[in-house]
């Protein structure tokens, strides 16, 4: 099983920005230690406790602090920047770490509508022009723009001849459709809503276009908590629990133990909880290895990207640490 880590960067109470920073950075260190595959950054933005605003950044950084592991971006929020800007940053990175970088990127404003046009200086919505966009970035990237369009020869700086790996976050048959026809990558966020899986892989792989001799690529992410009890386990995904639920009333900052455990919930946020479980795996390292492996043979890939936001930094590392060991060794 290929193993992944999709980082938000999320802020712990009590926590420091500089902690979490840090935190971050040896997190990266130690999965490329344990053997995962590859750790994206996602983005977003107007946010006190999700901290990945900048994944091309961090990117940079932990590719200066690492030697092997794949860096990459889970997603570049497309219809907010440049197709050359996309092009000539990720270029850049590739030239730094040769082999190692992929682009993932989403059609999401990133935030609130105010934060999207603040992040656009008040340009209109460009989600409409997404294919266009994809297309273009890739076109730079590969000095294969159509000898018609306006800036064929501006060429991407600087011009690297390694193909960066492509992928498109999507979570509907819509996307599936628009990663296939070009022959990019599809990354499933299962953490964020599994419910069109069947009908939005199925598309993919029926719709696919061999571009270049690729095959589809289906990347899931999910959320999986991990620890050597159950009893553990769900003591920190209580506190992701309590995040999600959080992060629908604009508060982003990961609550630590003392505050889960005073939190009283209503019978309709209970069951907005337990509707949301259906997100995550939770477990022994027993427990998730068979539930992933049950996952790959639904979804035929044994690619995933692992996202952790309960609290606690040091227990979140071990949580990766247990999944490795289970997993990858």
């Amino acid at each position: 099983m290929r193993l992944g880590i999709l980082d938000q960067v999320p802020r712990h109470e009590g926590d420091t920005i500089e902690q979490t920073m840090e935190a971050t950075k040896r997190l990266v260190v130690e999965a490329e230690r344990l053997g995962y595959d590859r750790y994206w950054f996602a983005e977003h933005h107007n946010t006190n406790g999700l901290l990945s605003a900048a994944p091309e950044l961090f990117i940079a950084r932990m590719g200066d602090a690492t030697s092997k592991i794949k860096l990459g971006s889970g997603g570049i929020l497309l219809p907010q920047y440049h197709p050359l800007q996309v092009a000539e940053t990720f270029s850049t990175l590739a030239a730094f770490y040769p082999n190692r970088i992929e682009l993932g990127i989403g059609n999401s404003p990133g935030g609130s509508e105010r934060t999207r046009r603040a992040l656009t200086d008040g340009a209109e919505n460009a989600a409409a022009e997404f294919p266009r966009i994809l297309d273009e970035v890739e076109g730079f990237l590969t000095d294969s723009l159509s000898s018609r369009h306006p800036y064929r020869i501006v060429k991407t700086t600087p011009r690297i001849k390694e193909r960066i790996p492509l992928s498109v976050l999507g979570l509907s048959p819509r996307s599936a459709i628009l990663a296939a026809e070009r022959g990019h990558g599809l990354v499933f966020g299962h953490f964020i809503n599994p419910d069109k899986w069947q009908e939005t892989l199925q598309t993919y792989r029926d719709a696919f276009v061999p571009v270049d001799g690729r095959t589809p690529n289906v990347i899931v992410c999910i959320f999986v908590i991990c620890a050597e009890t159950m009893e553990e386990a769900e003591a920190l995904a209580r506190t992701q629990d309590a995040w999600i639920q959080g992060i629908r009333l604009g508060h982003s900052i990961v609550p630590s133990f003392a505050t889960t455990e005073n939190k009283s919930w209503n019978a309709e946020q209970q069951q907005r909880i337990q509707h949301d479980r259906r997100r995550t795996i939770v477990g022994t390292p027993d427990e998730v290895a068979e539930a992933l492996q049950a996952l790959s043979d639904r979804y035929q890939t044994d690619q995933f990207l692992l996202i952790n936001n309960a609290f606690d930094q040091d227990k979140r590392l071990r949580s990766y640490q247990l999944i490795a060991e289970r997993l990858l060794h």
